[in-house]
């Protein structure tokens, strides 16, 4: 968490920033930057386009380098108005680094837990980073019939995982296969599609595959239309929360009743993270 919509919910919110220049840096807690001399390289350049790769905020910059963010579990990046270049105790408690801009005030950084990271890389290495990374729901590539591939290639590959071989939730989850999926939407997907997260992926037909195919789009699309999921931490660029989750219709509802059958939600652990269905409707 923050998941895909979470993630391009604030890129949507940052667009904002497409133009203006980075006028100052400020930090608290250098572990978090991967990059030697990150302040240095990155004061004076102008930003040229700010974008999503899988769950990480990318900052293109006019020097040709790309700052890439990964807000982990709880990282929150927020506008505000303030041009103020000198910081000394900024007041909120889990504030940690802050982008100062000529037009646009400040991109504050915050993250409870310090899980957050944020580096400095080069459109190569980006390149390469992308070429690691499953393809992405929203690309052109997300086809029907790529899905189906993906579904092919790993219905006989196994992991040891409470459940044998390959299944719904885990390709799901899986970042080299499909970018930018989590935890919450791998549970609420299944369930748009009827299908149950613990199916092995060599039982699903075609019809399956492509209900299957149909709820990652549905899903996803709907929580991005509706500002993310904001269960705990995730608030987007203004600081507001989102409201998908008043919309969750499995997740972190076990031994509650479905909303339209009245089975009691099951949960179970996969790849050692929580899995939650209805064991009536989805088969």
């Amino acid at each position: 968490m923050p998941e895909l919509p979470e993630v391009q919910t604030i890129v949507n919110d940052l667009q904002i920033l497409t133009g203006d220049t980075i006028t100052g840096f400020w930090t608290d807690f250098e572990k978090a930057i991967k990059t030697k001399n990150f302040k240095e390289e990155i004061v004076g350049e102008k930003i040229k386009s700010i974008r999503r790769l899988s769950k990480n905020v990318i900052i293109e910059l006019s020097s040709n380098n790309t700052i890439i963010i990964h807000l982990k579990m709880t990282g929150k990046l927020t506008l505000v108005e303030s041009r103020k270049l000198k910081v000394e105790s900024p007041n909120e408690k889990h504030l940690h680094h802050i982008f100062f801009l000529k037009k646009n005030g400040n991109l504050n950084f915050s993250d409870i837990r310090k899980f957050a990271t944020l580096e400095l890389i080069s459109l190569e290495k980006l390149s390469e980073i992308e070429k690691s990374k499953g393809v992405d729901p929203f690309s052109k590539d997300f086809t029907l019939q790529a899905f189906s591939g993906i579904i092919s290639e790993h219905k006989n590959k196994t992991r040891h995982s409470r459940v044998t071989g390959k299944n719904i939730k885990s390709i799901l989850m899986n970042q080299s296969a499909i970018a930018g999926i989590g935890n919450i939407y791998a549970s609420e997907i299944p369930y748009a599609a009827k299908l149950n997260p613990l199916r092995k992926l060599s039982s699903l037909n075609n019809k399956e595959i492509e209900l299957l195919h149909r709820s990652i789009l549905k899903i996803l699309t709907k929580a991005i239309k509706m500002r993310g999921t904001s269960i705990s931490d995730y608030r987007d660029a203004n600081g507001e929360k989102g409201s998908f989750q008043n919309q969750l219709k499995v997740y972190g509802k076990a031994g509650k009743k479905c909303h339209k059958c009245d089975t009691i939600i099951a949960k179970e652990i996969v790849e050692q993270r929580s899995t939650f269905y209805c064991p009536t409707c989805q088969k």
